[in-house]
C-alpha cells in the first residue's frame, strides 16, 4: 500500500461566491484524520480562513503532497497544468455534473477521501500537450494542455486553412472551421463533440480532430505521441489559438502552431475500485446492458 498522505491543499472554485460548506467540512475532516491542511486563495476567502495563510499553486506544489480540487473539470484543468511540475496526487471532487476527471461526487467524498488518504487508492497518470506560437521562426508564444490544442477561426465566417505536419511528414492541407489536437484525458473534451474517438488515458497517442471540414474525407486521425506536430496557418483569415482554451492568440499566414508530447505528466488518484469504463457509462449515459 502506497506512503500516506500528510499535508493536503484544499482548492475551491475561484467563480463561487460566497461560503460554501462543503470546502469547510472537508477541511475540518482532513484535520481530524491527521493531515496538515492548506488552503488556496479561493477556498480561503469560501471558508471565512485567514486570507494572509492561503497559499499560492506554486507553494502548494512545493509543501504539499496531494490536492483536494473542489469543482468542475474546468477547475481541475487549470490545477492540474500548475501542478504537474511538483508531482502532487491530485483527487477532484465534482459539485455538479459527474465529471471526467472530477470524478468523486459530492455526496460520496467522505468515504473516498477517508481510504484515499490512508493511502488505498488507484493512481493513474495523464500525459500534457507542450508547445507555444512561432511567427517569423521565433518562439513568439508557449503553451501546456491536459485537454487539447485547438487552432479555428475568430469572429469572421470564413473556414481556415491549416498545412499539418507529423514529425518529417507532410500530412495534409486542411479547410475547415479549426483542427483540435486533443490528448487522451481531451478526446471526451471538445474533441468528442466534434466527432472525435474517445482515447483510454493509458494510450500514448493523441488525436486531431477537424471542425466542420470542407472535405467529408478529411477525418479525424490518431496520431502517436511521439513525434511533434506542427500546425502551419495558411489562409488569410481571421484565425486564433488556443491551449485548453487559455491564452488566446491571433494567427496569421505562416504562423505555425507546434506541440509535442510534455515531459510532465498530470498524477490522479482515484478512491479504490475506479473504473474509466464506469466513469465513461455514467457520463455518457451508457447504461445499457450494465448494473451500475
Amino acid at each position: 500500500m502506497p506512503a500516506r498522505f500528510r499535508h493536503a491543499a484544499l482548492i475551491g472554485k475561484h467563480q463561487l461566491p460566497g461560503p460554501q460548506p462543503l470546502l469547510t467540512e472537508i477541511a475540518a475532516f482532513l484535520r481530524e484524520q491527521g493531515l496538515r491542511v492548506s488552503l488556496d486563495h479561493a477556498a480561503a476567502a469560501q471558508t471565512g480562513a485567514d486570507p494572509a495563510a492561503a497559499l499560492s499553486l506554486a507553494e502548494i506544489g512545493a509543501q504539499c503532497d496531494i490536492a483536494v480540487v473542489v469543482g468542475g473539470d474546468g477547475t481541475m484543468l487549470g490545477i492540474a497544468r500548475a501542478l504537474a511540475p511538483f508531482d502532487v496526487a491530485l483527487v477532484g471532487i465534482n459539485q455538479g455534473r459527474l465529471g471526467f476527471i472530477t470524478d468523486v461526487r459530492a455526496a460520496e467524498w467522505h468515504e473516498a477521501l477517508g481510504t484515499i488518504i490512508m493511502g488505498d487508492f488507484e493512481e493513474e497518470r495523464r500525459s500534457l500537450i507542450e508547445g507555444g506560437i512561432w511567427r517569423g521562426g521565433q518562439r513568439a508564444e508557449e503553451g501546456l494542455a491536459l485537454n487539447d490544442v485547438v487552432v479555428g477561426r475568430g469572429a469572421t465566417a470564413s473556414m481556415i486553412e491549416v498545412r499539418v505536419d507529423v514529425g518529417e511528414e507532410f500530412v495534409a492541407n486542411m479547410r475547415a472551421d479549426g483542427i483540435i489536437i486533443a490528448t487522451p484525458t481531451g478526446s471526451t473534451a471538445y474533441a468528442l463533440s466534434a466527432g472525435g474517438p474517445i482515447l483510454h488515458p493509458a494510450i500514448g497517442g493523441w488525436v486531431l480532430v477537424p471542425i466542420a471540414s470542407h472535405t467529408l474525407s478529411n477525418r479525424p486521425i490518431v496520431l502517436p505521441d511521439g513525434k511533434p506536430v506542427v500546425l502551419t496557418i495558411v489562409s488569410d483569415a481571421d484565425v486564433s489559438a488556443n491551449f485548453d482554451m487559455h491564452g488566446i492568440t491571433a494567427l496569421g499566414p505562416g504562423d505555425q502552431v507546434r506541440v509535442w508530447r510534455s515531459d510532465l505528466s498530470a498524477r490522479f488518484v482515484h478512491p479504490h475500485g475506479w473504473s474509466y469504463y464506469a466513469t465513461l457509462r455514467r457520463k455518457l449515459r451508457w447504461y445499457e446492458g450494465t448494473t451500475s
